[in-house]
């Protein structure tokens, strides 16, 4: 038996169940365009990655207002990952068609470069990058392979993760499976990151001089669930959400995994699957819109006053569902912040 109790939910009579039903979900914002990667703070202000701009800012009334024109320095670009510096800077992940790296927004809506080369080299597309409270900024890259359909497979090898800190940038981790969200623990020493085509959750101790080591599989995920969002919460727990069956999970830090929305649309997630088990999943896959409300969710977010209302992205919605938590998530550096 578990040592883990469930989480509840109102089941919509009068009681409660494990799994929260998709009928109870809330909505936020409108016309955003692939709000992939979502930022809550307390205040109730949302940010979301927006490809017609760089970044969407909803607030509590539901008003949003889009910053910024997507133009990196001498190319188009496509902000995925985003985050808010110490300064309240917003930096973003960069998901171009052939070129990557880290770029910043600033003062009158203009991009301007972080970094595009690491170790000698140029980044590749860019997918997700994270700011802690100890100075460090995160970025991963899902995989080296051109164009990137080439590498939805169980065989994904060549993603990595970039570190930021007093020292410079450099790879700190490599060899992973479509490297995409990452998360840092509660006493910083360790990082979370989903690997999503090889369907692992995964943990590296950090060390004092920034390196990663001892790299843990916590668990691993079974059909139709792409690990992609990762969100903690106040006990430690790790709430991932799932591309392709639009599930979230929170796993517990033995990996025991509890099932907390499910919207798969079972006859796409088969298709899915039966391309991804030949060997044949491709971007036509991933960019049918399916019949059910939500569009890949991509990530978890943790807002509100008592961080107990939980954001979710997607890759192809136009606005944000949200669901209040029994859990409160665990605090981040943009939490207190605002971006006006």
């Amino acid at each position: 038996m578990s040592k883990y109790k469930p989480l509840l939910f109102p089941d919509g009579g009068g009681g409660v169940a494990p799994t929260l039903a998709l009928d109870q979900l809330g909505w936020a914002g409108s016309g955003l365009k692939r709000p992939e990667c979502v930022l809550a703070m307390r205040s109730g202000t949302l940010l979301s990655a927006d490809w017609d701009a760089v970044i969407a800012r909803t607030d509590e009334s539901g008003r949003t207002v889009k910053f910024g024109d997507a133009i990196a320095p001498g190319r188009p670009s496509r902000p995925n990952g985003i985050a808010l510096d110490a300064r309240g800077r917003l930096l973003f992940a960069d998901l171009g068609d052939t070129h990557g790296g880290l770029f910043r927004l600033d003062d009158a809506g203009g991009v301007e470069l972080v970094a595009d080369e690491v170790d000698g080299v140029a980044i590749p597309p860019s997918n997700f990058v994270l700011c802690d409270r100890y100075e460090r900024i995160w970025l991963t890259v899902s995989t080296r392979v051109a164009p990137r359909q080439k590498d939805f497979n169980l065989g994904a090898n060549t993603g990595f993760i970039v570190v930021f800190d007093r020292s410079g940038a450099r790879i700190v981790a490599d060899g992973l499976g479509f490297a995409n969200e990452c998360a840092v623990s509660a006493d910083g020493k360790h990082l979370y990151v989903n690997e999503t085509y090889t369907r692992k959750f995964t943990r590296f101790t950090i060390g004092q001089d920034v390196s990663l080591s001892e790299r843990t599989v916590i668990t691993t995920f079974g059909t139709g669930n792409y690990p992609d969002g990762i969100a903690l919460d106040e006990a430690g727990h790790a709430w991932i959400t799932s591309i392709v069956s639009n599930r979230v999970i929170r796993v517990a830090p033995d990996g025991e995994q509890q099932l907390i929305l499910d919207g798969a649309d079972p006859a796409y997630v088969q298709w899915v699957e039966d391309a991804f088990l030949a060997g044949t999943l491709s971007r036509e896959h991933i960019d049918r819109v399916q019949t059910t409300a939500l569009k890949h969710v991509s990530s978890l977010a943790f807002g509100g006053p008592d961080l107990r209302t939980c954001y979710l992205g997607s890759l192809h919605g136009d606005r944000i569902a949200c669901f209040r938590s029994p859990v409160a998530g665990l605090p981040l550096l943009h939490h207190q912040q605002e971006y006006k």
